[in-house]
């Protein structure tokens, strides 16, 4: 039976779950004893896959999960994920009673959201979790002043139906050097948490910068986005990177020719061979994800780096070998190969003009997700064959 634990193609992401167990495990015992480690797996787990993810996330000592979206939430409690959950966006007010019956905390910053999801509201399901967002200098959602964060516990302690669960913010420099607006920010949210009558549960408003660096901002929780995946989470101060790469993209030669001076590759004869080259067509493209920019990157094909040559087609990428390579050869994107080159995110996001959280996003639902502990394969997603 076709279902999504099979591909049939030869382009797939492997996802290294010991070295994500690993790098939960550095942080989680890096932090207060007291401190809750909330981990971020939005964006399918920054494309991660986030139902493993957040499985082994839990397993390493996340005491949490926290999500973009109400949707996303709801995804992983269907799939049996019992743990906290904390939708960072606003949700709908109308959509409060599906939240509430899920366990699903949700932010608020309006008291007239309260109010008409206090409508909403059928009777008899358990109390809504709200954690109340300040804007202390993001400039996204959340209040902005302490009339107003006053305004929000006072209906919540006299309505029916809310938990007052949690209050927090977000940094916009934690991984900056520069440490002056990053201490503007906490300074306004201390400030926040100070006017309170009943301080919640979780306070929370270090990011992975934060929770790696900014002893300050630990509060009693952390929310750790890209550190888990052991990419760069500064490139202004390094000492934040301390985990392992878990993402890895590999495919396999379908074709190779030899071709002679003069002839040309891919859409608008971009490239012209000035000599003569063996050329290998490899099945991955931009509606992968492997954008047309990253035409003139290098990937590693039998141990050696070789360059993407024309421009990359929708489905299919052209590469000039060092020399003849057969088919069915193994052709790594990202990550490396048993020679210890190494391709990390970084370097794609380097080459896009980007950031390394845009890479792994952007490799989406047609690359296969092959999970592996021990170098051995465990767990296989394809989300192409959802539904079947």
């Amino acid at each position: 039976m076709i279902g999504q634990t099979q591909y049939f193609r030869d382009t797939w992401a492997e996802i290294d779950l010991d070295a994500l167990y690993q790098n939960v495990k550095t942080i989680r015992d890096g932090l207060p004893q007291e401190t809750n480690l909330f981990a971020a797996v939005k964006a399918n787990a920054y494309g991660h896959g986030d139902f493993q993810i957040a499985k082994e996330a839990l397993k390493a000592g996340a005491h949490g999960l926290v999500v973009a979206l109400l949707d996303e939430a709801l995804a992983l409690r269907q799939k049996g994920i019992k743990a906290p959950i904390l939708v960072l966006g606003l949700i709908r007010p109308t959509d409060a009673v599906i939240a509430a019956r899920h366990h699903i905390s949700v932010p608020v910053f309006q008291v007239q959201w309260l109010k008409e999801a206090s409508q909403a509201m059928e009777g008899g399901e358990p109390p809504l979790k709200i954690h109340v967002k300040c804007d202390t200098g993001m400039g996204r959602i959340g209040l902005k002043h302490e009339e107003e964060l006053k305004e929000i516990e006072q209906f919540i302690q006299n309505t029916a139906g809310f938990e007052f669960e949690g209050i927090f913010t977000h940094f916009s420099t934690a991984d900056q050097a520069s440490e002056e607006y990053y201490q503007k920010q906490l300074a306004v949210f201390k400030k926040f948490v100070s006017v309170l009558e009943t301080v919640p549960k979780y306070v929370h408003a270090a990011n992975s910068a934060g929770a790696l660096c900014h002893d300050d901002s630990l509060f009693n929780a952390v929310r750790v986005g890209i550190a888990l995946y052991g990419l760069c989470t500064s490139q202004e101060r390094p000492t934040f990177n301390k985990g392992k790469q878990i993402f890895s993209l590999h495919t396999r030669i379908v074709h190779v020719k030899k071709i002679q001076p003069g002839e040309c590759i891919g859409y608008g004869a971009a490239y012209q061979a000035e000599k003569e080259e063996w050329i290998a067509t490899i099945p991955v493209g931009y509606a992968d994800g492997w954008l047309r920019k990253l035409e003139g990157q290098s990937v590693i094909a039998d141990g050696q780096r070789a360059d993407i040559v024309g421009r990359i087609c929708m489905d299919q990428t052209m590469v000039r070998l060092p020399h003849f390579i057969p088919i069915g050869t193994k052709v790594t994107l990202i990550g490396g190969q048993e020679t210890g080159d190494f391709i990390t995110v970084e370097e794609i996001a380097e080459k896009l003009e980007t950031i390394n959280y845009e890479v792994t996003c952007t490799i989406n639902f047609r690359v296969p997700r092959i999970y592996k502990r021990g170098g051995q394969q465990v767990e296989v997603e394809n989300k192409l064959f959802l539904g079947l």
